[in-house]
């Protein structure tokens, strides 16, 4: 079997997650975190809307992942991204980072916000 190395030109690939932590780019983040084109930082969860919006111009989706479950995000979030101009898709944490890896591999303009599994 061939192994090729993975290049991720604009962003960091999440490599693990636990409970209350995420690990992206071999880097551990505990709690809610954003991460993307412009770096990985805490994030304030579904009421903080502003660390996504200041993505608009750089991202063309922006993945949420809702902790362990897929939960709905709340229309007041869902509305001021939809103002900004932010493709959004919601699901799980897991999910959520499984998918933004893979967006990220194929050089895609994304960025994930996570709540803890």
């Amino acid at each position: 079997m061939r192994l090729n190395e993975m290049a991720y030109p604009d962003g960091l690939p999440v490599d693990g997650y636990g409970a209350g932590f995420f690990r992206i780019g071999g880097e551990i983040h505990k709690g809610a975190v954003v991460t993307g084109p412009g770096g990985t930082g805490p994030w304030g969860g579904l009421d903080d809307a502003e660390p996504l919006i200041a993505l608009a111009d750089r991202i063309d989706v922006l993945l949420i992942g809702t902790g362990a479950e897929m939960l709905p995000v709340p229309a007041p979030l869902r509305q001021r991204l939809e103002q900004a101009g932010v493709g959004m898709e919601h699901m799980g944490s897991p999910a959520a980072c499984r998918t933004y890896n893979v967006l990220l591999a194929e050089g895609r303009r994304v960025a994930l916000a996570l709540l803890p599994v």
